[in-house]
């Protein structure tokens, strides 16, 4: 009956979205696949709250157990001023990353031990708990008894130390009795743990007897924890504990935070608690008596960027407190759901999140909105004006309104790589529409001001909604970004409408750098400059020609006649394979198409590009350039590229549909 009254109430009230992460346990400081989770977890609060559903995000600290008990005492002090300070690390750490969790448990507290209690219980009251005399292989590491097989050279494969053989009266929950109903329940609901590969894998368990779970510890040999209410020698097994602080959070039974959420969880969680969170949860659930509405999204291991465990004694450790020191908290939070596809193992790196920064950001994003400010403050006296639309400006509004829903149904499947990517190909789109128009051109022609505020207009719009939706994996920035271009607070209900900016839009007359870009020669953290420097006249520079939008056109002592500029053959090539060339920091080896011939050229913008990103994209060659061996491979042209003042680097691009191979001149 309390599942039918749950799920009537939740019918009649608004979309809610009720996300949590793992409380991390504090036998240690928080770390890199503390701060990715987190992140995963408060992107998808942002987004939900951002597209109309009522959201709560909770996340917190698992302080109970022998592993704590034990750090503790190793570091001279009674477990409770230990967890006192380690969970205040955890709750410092997701402020630096301007993490939005509403709320923050801690396993110590008395609104979760009340409600541990209560469930125990209710489940030893309905003879689903038991207590018996069990010999075994204990992991300490994993707070649980093990089995032979689960071994590997004689210990758990995530456990420095082998288990210790055990003897002791414990307390046991009857989960092998909800075993039929838990694979049951996964084949009826494909949903309920995602990924997919990971339910696969549970109901590979689940083949193999599953047995009863040992839920208690004597407390003579593990002090610290919540005695059970019926025996107080012995505290709850730090699992049951922990698990039930998501409904504890909400005021499990009765509250009314629970009646609303309760019904809408998502719980994310590493692969290594698998078991935990898809077995001993879920049956823990069914014999309370709770409805399961909740899924599981079930997040991969980081590794280093050479493919190993991330150690500081192989140097390939990546501190994300460092990284949002160094590049901001933003810049961290976009690149580590950019980098790995969800749910996926992958590598992640220093040197990698600089060159996404610096091609995505500084490149893309941050060199939009400073060139689209500068034009509009300088010769539209920082005020919109209502746009004339005509047949040229389609395209971009047609991909600006259908963004959100494509960008939408890529966060429903968790592929938030992939969704970010969809918005910075937009935001692309967006440069090549400003290149395509030449709006410093038209600034110069009093006869087409029209135009000229019809495209900064058009540009804004198309900020506007790359921004809004950006806003999850970089709320400080977004924000920046609109105030920039005097845009409004954030929201996804009028994304699908185009100029939604009103016209008379009045422009901050300076605004700071967005993302500074970082100059990885000298390995030196982006830097806002004091102030805009004059832009410099034209220049040129080996592996791609410069031009800067406003002085386009300039001559001055290093002219050239037609027929020397003749003489330089220019082609339209297609980027059909871009790889790193090893052991350098600055070459990607591109694999062009031009018309129905393939050719290799080596170029110098690894700084600035991911491999990934260039495939697919029109580049412009000089098709006619002798040969060249670099790095043992031999470069049969060059590609064109802008650089501005600070290092910038832009590729000359064509529209994806203009014939590879066609002439440029």
């Amino acid at each position: 009956s309390g599942t039918l009254r749950l799920a009537a109430e939740a019918s009649t009230m608004e979309q809610t979205f009720y996300v949590t992460t793992p409380i991390y346990y504090v036998n240690a400081e928080p770390h890199l696949g503390h701060a990715y989770t987190t992140i995963v977890a408060d992107f998808l609060a942002r987004w939900h709250r951002l597209d109309g559903h009522r959201t709560y995000f909770l996340t917190g600290t698992d302080e109970h157990g022998e592993k704590v008990y034990q750090a503790a005492a190793a570091a001279g002090t009674d477990a409770q001023t230990f967890t006192d300070r380690i969970s205040e690390r955890f709750r410092g750490a997701w402020q630096r990353l301007d993490v939005s969790n509403d709320d923050f448990i801690r396993t110590t507290e008395p609104r979760h031990t009340e409600v541990v209690r209560q469930v125990l219980q209710r489940l030893h009251d309905a003879g689903d708990i038991y207590s018996a005399e069990y010999e075994g292989l204990y992991s300490v590491g994993q707070e649980r008894f093990v089995t032979d097989k689960e071994l590997v050279d004689g210990k758990l494969p995530e456990d420095a130390a082998p288990p210790e053989r055990r003897r002791e009266t414990n307390y046991f929950f009857r989960m092998e009795k909800y075993q039929p109903w838990l694979i049951e329940h996964l084949e009826r609901n494909p949903g309920f743990i995602r990924p997919a590969a990971y339910r696969r894998e549970v109901l590979g368990m689940l083949r193999e007897p599953l047995g009863d779970l040992s839920i208690s510890r004597p407390r003579g040999r593990v002090p610290w924890g919540i005695p059970l209410p019926w025996d107080e020698g012995h505290v709850t097994y730090v699992w049951f504990d922990a698990l039930i602080n998501y409904a504890s959070a909400l005021g499990y039974p009765d509250g009314d935070l629970y009646r609303r959420f309760w019904t809408s969880a998502r719980h994310l969680i590493g692969k290594d608690i698998l078991k935990a969170h898809a077995v001993f949860w879920p049956t823990m659930l069914k014999a309370a008596g709770s409805p399961l509405y909740h899924s599981l999204i079930v997040g991969g291991y980081l590794f280093g960027h050479d493919g190993r465990k991330m150690s500081k004694s192989l140097g390939n450790a990546m501190d994300p407190f460092e990284m949002a020191q160094r590049f901001g908290p933003d810049a961290l939070r976009y690149y580590l759901l950019r980098a790995v596809p969800y749910g996926h193992d992958g590598n992640v790196g220093a040197a990698a999140l600089t060159e996404r920064y610096n091609a995505d950001l500084a490149n893309d994003l941050g060199n939009l909105v400073s060139r689209t400010r500068t034009l509009i403050v300088k010769h539209l006296g920082a005020r919109l004006e209502a746009p004339q639309q005509t047949a040229a400006d389609q395209p971009v509004i047609a991909a600006g309104t259908g963004l959100l829903p494509a960008v939408r149904g890529l966060v429903h499947d968790l592929k938030f790589n992939a969704a970010l990517e969809e918005m910075l190909q937009y935001v692309r789109s967006l440069n090549r529409y400003f290149n395509d128009q030449e709006p410093w051109r038209l600034a110069r022609e009093p006869a087409a001001r029209a135009r000229l505020a019809t495209v900064l207009y058009n540009v804004v719009e198309g900020v506007r909604v790359a921004a809004a939706l950006l806003t999850p994996a970089m709320p400080v920035k977004t924000q920046e970004i609109r105030a920039a271009l005097g845009l409004g607070p954030a929201t996804f209900a009028d994304l699908e409408q185009w100029g939604r900016t009103a016209a008379g839009t009045v422009l901050p007359e300076t605004a700071p750098a967005l993302f500074p870009r970082v100059d990885t020669r000298a390995g030196a953290a982006p830097a806002a400059k004091a102030k805009a420097k004059p832009k410099p006249q034209p220049k040129t520079r080996q592996g791609g020609a410069v031009a800067n939008e406003e002085t386009a056109g300039t001559t001055g002592e290093d002219t050239i006649g037609i027929d020397q500029f003749a003489r330089v053959k220019l082609r339209a090539a297609e980027v059909v394979g871009a790889e790193r060339v090893p052991k350098t920091d600055k070459l990607l080896k591109l694999r062009l198409r031009l018309g129905d011939a393939e050719r290799t050229v080596v170029s110098g913008i690894a700084e600035h590009y991911a491999p990934e990103d260039l495939v697919g994209r029109k580049l412009v060659v000089v098709a006619n350039l002798k040969p060249a061996k670099l790095r043992g491979i031999m470069s049969q042209g060059m590609i064109l590229a802008a650089e501005d003042e600070e290092g910038r680097l832009a590729l000359v691009e064509l529209p994806r549909g203009f014939p590879s191979g066609t002439t440029v001149r």
